[in-house]
């Protein structure tokens, strides 16, 4: 009697068995018998399980695969871009099949050659013994390995080469520069768009050839055509010929390669004493590198035709001398005559000797980069206009932006935000508005949804819900509330505690204001990066009223439709969330919305251009729309020097939010070729031809035809929010650090070179962000929308340029760089010093303190850098965040001018003090006119020396405020108009009395400072 216990067994031929153990019965003598083993198959239950299980698990792959497929697919139908995803997938799948099939042939092929060579058996050798059972255990799978090998190295090459399908589509559809490199006299379309791609090719060759080369050599040692015998190898006749020319095209790849290197110096990274990022030709690359490559080009040729040989002469002996030649000759002519040419004939006179090939990279660079019509002139940075001229041109000068971007958001946040469930970004726009039928400067924000900030988080509300942000919040750049203006202020605030607010032209929620009525939904937007699923049953809300909530139902077409049960399963695995597949919140019409950022939608739509990092809002007729500025660009320009993308880019205040350009690449070429528009609403993409001219642009558009509009198609009302961009023009000021200077000898000197100035206001040391701000250069009659930076001398504080690029996209002159230089024999303060001289002023250092008071903290705003008749007019408002109002107030401005300084209450008031005394020559702060720090200690004149009639007004105008403030925490309103009008009073007191003590002091008249006040 037997018990059976089954196990599955895996057989040699890969069957599932089951094995069965028999206990052993007793025999009649009381003996045992022996165990027996049976093997059986399993039952059909388990068979059907198993396939069943294995075609399950088949089908989970391949959906998984189809779903990311499909949602890509049905992403670029929903933007209408569907022939991008075609043609870069098409491009993939060719690329792939064809380098993968030709690989998997020409190693399949080598392989089976190999074979197919084996010599004869005979007596075999101990080590060929060993190598039998090898052989032998092969033979029944010989085909399976064979293709086995040739899938695995083709699967491999072709997945490589769909990486290249840029460089492809590039050569195939290259478009000619019409200028050629000063070397070789090729156009420069050959080094952007067909260098690159014989790279490719030749790399990919001698891939084959070295993949083909160890799998024959393999295969030949396998087989016995191929001995390891003391002292070496031993090949046979057949493995001789085999080998040979496999290393003969190896060889012959090489020569292709020298040949290729003569080209390729034009676009050589490389370094001299003048430029660490130094590309192109130098001396020794002319007259060492290049005819060495030339000479080892036709080396190799002669060395390749050696193993050619072979296959007749069937010896190793001249193909290894000539190879041994060549390497000989690559260290010999190749390396050493190179280093011996430097060391003996460049680096004794070096100047001279780079001098025609630096002179080939300046020109080269600046054209690359665009900067090469830049208009440069001296600018003395000192003015002797009288003050009353200085005044009066201040105004007109610029459009001085005292509303700072960059700090203002809190401000935004805390007056506009409306729910935690909106959020500004830190860093806002400036744009330009038609307001009371003036264009103004305008700082800008877009209430953008904050997905952090949802009040209960769970799957409902955080996708279906709070799907969008709600209007577009806008303030006059150049004026605040009540105590800081561009203009002298427009009104009094009613609380001097919120005194220095923006004064907006479009708020509330809904918005209202000088945009008129628009679609104010925001689906698309920097800060929505999570999916929403939209148009069905569920509502969206609009924002909270006082007792009840607005909401809305998407209607756009900027998702992709959830009707369809097999879409619905494809996003469920796609985004992991199974609860799209069966929530009854999704039902006909639902859309769901993902890559969501203007950024992200440019770049899924063209895969060629570089994104510039901070796209901006525009209010166009009824709809807001993101501005995306994006960018052709290539490292492959002859002798133009490299820069990276990602380090010349970034600025103090670059962040997560706006970051810096997408990608982190090197380039030579750059051009804002693009303007691309994405529809807040309904996530449309448009994207316009800008540069008209651009060689690379024109090649992507034949690659990618009917993607692009033409300008002509840019309607008038985006055309006035058009501008330059700002990361072109960071790229373009760090190259004009050493390639504003365009003579040779000059430039390798280095004397010249400058640095973006440091941010005054930053402890990290990093550059000061360019300014967006109209103004009036020298020569220019009316003021033009600009975008604004400073240089300084290397490792110096002094002013070495200032530059202005040309911003307003319906000008003829939009793009020109102008560029001031100021002497290096009569030096100029630059912003890091003024910065510092201001800092360490006592007297302003004592105001400071005041106005901080005991909770408070101060903020700089931007250091504004401005021309103005010959000088330079230095103005930067200063912040106060309040320890009752926890956002940034503007409560003085900061005026220097030909070192003259001036920290008042409002712009205008600072102007005056500057230029009220004749156009200023000395430092005289000036006294303030109101309560700085109401609830604090009472404000006294710099110095504490203050006239006691100026005393005794602030101490009126302060007991006038806290009245005013008690008599608003009671509800007492009548006595609080009563200390209101008191304040006033004692405030124009203390301007009488601070003019007169001015006046006194400037005629040096003691018996002035006794006159009477006459306050009323």
């Amino acid at each position: 009697m037997g018990v059976r216990l089954g196990a599955p067994e895996i057989t040699d031929h890969f069957e599932v068995r089951t094995v069965v153990f028999e206990m052993p019965e007793r025999d009649a003598d009381g003996g045992a018998s022996a165990p027996r083993f049976t093997v059986g198959r399993p039952s059909r239950t388990v068979r059907a399980l198993l396939v069943a299980v294995a075609v399950l698990a088949v089908l989970m792959v391949a959906f998984v695969l189809f779903a990311g497929f499909w949602t890509n697919l049905l992403w670029y139908r929903s933007v209408h871009y569907s022939s991008v995803f075609g043609t870069v997938l098409g491009t993939k799948v060719a690329l792939f099949l064809a380098f993968g099939l030709l690989m998997a042939l020409a190693v399949g092929a080598n392989i089976l050659l190999a074979y197919r060579l084996r010599p004869l058996p005979g007596a075999m050798s101990a080590e060929q013994q060993n190598l039998d059972r090898y052989r032998t255990g092969i033979a029944p799978y010989r085909k399976w390995v064979l293709l086995a090998v040739s899938t695995v190295v083709g699967l491999v090459a072709g997945g490589s080469a769909s990486g290249h399908w840029r460089s492809w589509l590039l050569f195939m559809n290259a478009t000619p520069f019409h200028a050629r490199d000063p070397q070789f006299h090729k156009d420069v379309s050959f080094y952007t768009f067909d260098l690159p791609w014989y790279r490719f090719l030749l790399a990919f060759c001698f891939a084959v050839v070295l993949v083909s080369l160890v799998a024959a050599v393999l295969v030949h040692y396998l087989y016995g055509g191929l001995r390891i015998t003391s002292p070496g190898a031993r090949a046979g006749a057949a493995a001789t010929g085999h080998l040979s020319v496999l290393l003969g095209l190896f060889v012959s790849l090489k020569a292709v390669a020298y040949w290729l290197d003569r080209y390729s110096l034009a676009v050589k990274s490389g370094g001299i004493k003048a430029t660490d990022d130094w590309t192109g030709l130098r001396y020794v690359d002319a007259n060492a590198y290049l005819p060495a490559k030339t000479i080892l080009t036709f080396i190799a040729v002669i060395c390749a035709l050696l193993f050619f040989a072979t296959l007749w002469r069937r010896t190793w002996t001249l193909p290894t001398i000539g190879f041994g030649l060549m390497v000989l000759s690559a260290v010999l002519i190749g390396g050493l005559y190179p280093a011996i040419v430097q060391k003996f004939q460049v680096q004794p006179n070096e100047a001279v000797k780079e001098a025609p090939y630096l002179q080939r990279n300046i020109d080269a660079t600046r054209a690359a980069y665009g900067i090469d019509d830049t208009v440069e002139s001296d600018y003395k940075g000192t003015s002797k206009a009288s003050g009353a001229t200085l005044r009066a041109d201040a105004g007109s000068a610029a459009s001085i932006r005292v509303l700072d971007p960059n700090v203002v958001s809190p401000t935004f946040q805390q007056t506009q935000q409306s729910g935690s469930y909106y959020s500004f970004p830190s860093t806002l726009d400036v744009d330009r508005y038609t307001v009371d039928g003036k264009e103004q400067d305008t700082v800008v924000g877009v209430r953008e949804l904050n997905e952090k900030g949802i009040p209960e988080k769970n799957w409902i509300n955080d996708h279906f819900k709070y799907t969008h942000g709600y209007g577009v919040v806008a303030a006059k750049g150049t004026t605040v509330t009540g105590n800081g203006s561009a203009t002298g202020g427009v009104g009094a605030a009613s609380d001097s505690d919120h005194a220095g607010q923006p004064v907006y032209t479009e708020q509330g929620l809904p918005t209202a204001g000088a945009f008129g009525p628009y679609t104010q939904q925001i689906y698309f937007g920097e800060q929505t990066t999570q999916y929403s699923i939209v148009g069905g049953p569920t509502k969206e809300l609009d924002y909270a009223a006082k007792k009840h909530e607005v909401t809305t139902t998407y209607r756009g077409k900027g998702g992709v439709g959830l009707d369809n049960p097999v879409t619905r399963a494809a996003y469920a695995v796609a985004f992991g969330e199974p609860k799209i597949l069966y929530s009854g919140a999704i039902g006909h019409g639902s859309q769901i919305l993902y890559k969501r950022t203007p950024k992200q939608r440019v770049e899924a739509v063209a895969p060629w251009l570089t994104i510039d990092g901070d796209p901006y809002p525009a209010v166009v007729g009824t709809h807001v729309v993101w501005i995306v500025d994006a960018y052709t660009t290539t490292d492959d320009y002859p002798y133009s020097s490299r820069t990276t993308l990602g380090h010349t880019t970034a600025d103090s205040t670059t962040d997560d939010q706006r970051s810096v350009v997408a990608r982190q690449n090197q380039v030579n070429y750059i051009r804002n070729s693009v303007k691309a528009t994405v529809d807040a609403y309904t996530g449309a993409v448009t994207l316009y031809q800008w540069d008209t001219k651009d060689p690379v642009l024109k090649t992507w558009m034949k690659a990618f035809p009917h993607t692009v509009q033409p300008k002509s198609a840019i309607p008038a009302a985006l055309m006035a929010h058009l501008r330059y961009p700002e990361d072109l023009f960071k790229v373009q000021r760090q190259m004009l650090t050493q390639y504003h200077v365009t003579n040779a000898a000059q430039f390798y000197t280095g004397s010249q070179v400058w640095q973006v100035s440091a941010d005054p206001d930053s402890k990290s040391g990093k550059a000061v962000p360019p300014y967006y701000l109209s103004l009036k250069m020298p020569g220019q009659s009316t003021q033009r929308f600009s975008l604004t930076s400073t240089f300084t001398p290397s490792r110096r504080g002094t002013l070495a340029a200032f530059v202005a690029v040309d911003s307003d996209a319906t000008s003829p002159d939009y793009g020109k760089i102008r560029l001031l230089e100021t002497p290096t024999d009569d030096p100029v303060d630059g912003p890091k010093l003024v910065q510092s001289k201001f800092n360490s002023d006592a007297a302003y250092a004592q105001q400071i303190s005041r106005l901080r008071g005991k909770d408070s903290t101060i903020e700089y705003g931007n250091l504004l850098t401005l021309p103005l008749d010959g000088g330079l007019l230095y103005v930067e408002p200063v912040y106060l965040r309040g320890a009752n109002v926890d956002y940034p107030l503007l409560k003085k401005v900061f005026v220097s001018f030909n070192g003259r300084n001036a920290f008042d209450d409002t712009l205008d008031e600072a102007l005056d003090a500057v230029f009220g005394s004749g156009g200023g020559t000395s430092t005289n702060p000036t006294v303030p006119t109101a309560p700085t720090n109401p609830g604090g200690p009472t404000t006294t004149p710099p110095g504490g020396s203050a006239d006691p009639r100026v005393e005794a007004a602030l101490t009126k105008a302060q007991k006038a405020y806290d009245d005013a403030r008690s008599a608003m925490r009671k509800g007492d309103w009548t006595a609080y108009g009563e200390a209101q009008k008191r304040l006033g009073k004692a405030l124009k007191e203390a301007e009488r009395a601070e003019k007169a003590a001015k006046a006194a002091k400037t005629v040096n008249r003691p018996e002035a400072a006794a006159t009477p006040s006459k306050a009323g």
